[in-house]
């Protein structure tokens, strides 16, 4: 009779532990998806609306108008900052002003000296330098 009991004592627990398995198992599957999931969306940026008619421009939408020597090379009429930068660059590349030995440097033509105050800034420098002829 012992025996008979050890069997049955083994085989209530073996059925019992079978189905926490099972229940652990989509678990772990679910959080691997989940993780992927995660992983997917985490390296797309997400697009931000467009500002409503009655709202506010933000710092970088306003428009702001050059000094003389800034609009030189964006033109004359008041631009948001983004554009600014954006013609800057534009100019930049046109005239072949990046240091070929280190991009991050910008190697300023007779235009660019009267924005910059120098000879060379670096593309860190560079919105410091717009900043102060934007009014």
């Amino acid at each position: 009779m012992a025996i008979k009991t050890t069997k049955k004592a083994e085989t209530k627990a073996e059925p019992e532990a079978a189905p926490k398995a099972a229940k652990a198992a989509p678990k772990a599957a679910a959080k691997k998806d989940d993780a992927k999931d995660e992983g997917k969306d985490a390296g797309k940026g997400k697009k931000v609306a467009a500002p409503k008619s009655g709202d506010k421009p933000n710092a970088l939408q306003k428009p702001l108008q050059p000094t003389p020597e800034l609009a030189a090379i964006v033109g004359d009429s008041p631009i948001p900052r983004g554009e600014v930068v954006s013609k800057v660059w534009d100019y930049i590349r046109t005239h072949s002003l990046q240091n070929p030995e280190n991009k991050r440097e910008i190697l300023a033509d007779d235009k660019l000296k009267k924005v910059f105050g120098k000879d060379k800034a670096t593309m860190f420098e560079m919105n410091k330098y717009l900043a102060q002829h934007l009014k």
